[in-house]
C-alpha cells in the first residue's frame, strides 16, 4: 500500500484494517457523519496554520467526501 497523507496515510492503517473504518462500525451511520462533518471544520479551521495548507484543505474534503457516501448508501 503507497502511503498518501490525504487519502490513505500508512500511520492510520493497523493490518488491514483503517482506522476510519473502525471508527464509523464503533459509531454507527449518523454519529459517524457528525464525526466526519467535525474533522472537515477541523482541517478547514487550522488550514494555513501550518505548511500545508491546500493539504488540509484536501483531508477536510475527504471527510466531506466520506459523509456524503454514507448518506449515498
Amino acid at each position: 500500500m503507497t502511503h498518501d497523507p490525504v487519502n490513505r496515510p500508512a500511520h492510520y492503517t493497523s493490518g488491514t484494517v483503517e482506522c476510519i473504518d473502525a471508527i464509523r462500525a464503533s459509531l454507527g451511520d449518523e454519529a459517524f457523519i457528525a464525526y466526519c462533518r467535525g474533522q472537515a471544520i477541523k482541517y478547514a479551521w487550522r488550514a494555513g496554520s501550518k505548511e500545508k495548507h491546500a493539504e488540509d484543505l484536501r483531508k477536510g474534503a475527504w471527510y466531506l467526501t466520506k459523509a456524503a457516501s454514507v448518506l449515498d448508501g
